[in-house]
């Protein structure tokens, strides 16, 4: 999947624990231009959802840059984000692999508290719970996997980059790499 034009303004999209972020770290650093994750945005402090104005306004504000790559999946301001792109890059695995992906993060992140955004951090006793991050990659997985398409359907302006394997990842950044 080799680009058909050098990318500008870059969205990274893909399911709970796919890697969105780390390969939008990536990219930005290869491209050189700024990176944002819209997990940031929405996640105030104490795990307060940040109210849809002033996450939209985040968006906006960031993707008015000439060049960028941001992460994230959020309905309330796709039409922002995705109209200002120039490349969507999906990371599409399939529902084992990131399954243990996240968990392995997320175990990772509770055993070191790590910081996440404003303050937050995962905890041991939401792990399983009803809202947790386990139970949202299972709320979530399959239905992204079939609506994503669609709505990438809305947005034809966008050059489409659907990686299927961390492998296929990899192989796509190396290629990346040895591009002048």
């Amino acid at each position: 999947m080799p680009l058909t034009s050098p990318p500008r303004r870059v969205i990274v999209i893909g399911t709970t624990g796919s890697g969105k972020t780390t390969l939008a770290r990536q990219l930005a650093a290869i491209w050189q231009v700024p990176h944002a994750e819209q997990d940031a945005w929405n996640h105030l402090p104490n795990w307060q959802e940040a109210p849809t104005d002033q996450f939209r306004v985040q968006v906006a504000v960031f993707t008015a840059a000439d060049a960028w790559v941001m992460d994230g999946n959020y309905s309330k301001a796709r039409a922002i984000g995705w109209s200002r792109a120039d490349t969507l890059i999906w990371l599409d695995y399939p529902a084992g692999v990131v399954f243990w992906q996240l968990l392995r993060r997320t175990l990772r992140r509770m055993s070191s508290r790590e910081e996440l955004w404003n303050g937050n951090r995962e905890q041991w006793h939401t792990l399983l719970s009803k809202n947790g991050i386990l139970a949202w990659f299972f709320k979530t997985h399959w239905k992204r996997r079939r609506t994503t398409p669609l709505q990438i359907a809305e947005y034809p302006h966008l050059q489409v980059i659907r990686l299927q394997s961390p492998r296929e990842r990899e192989q796509w950044l190396e290629s990346l790499k040895r591009s002048p």
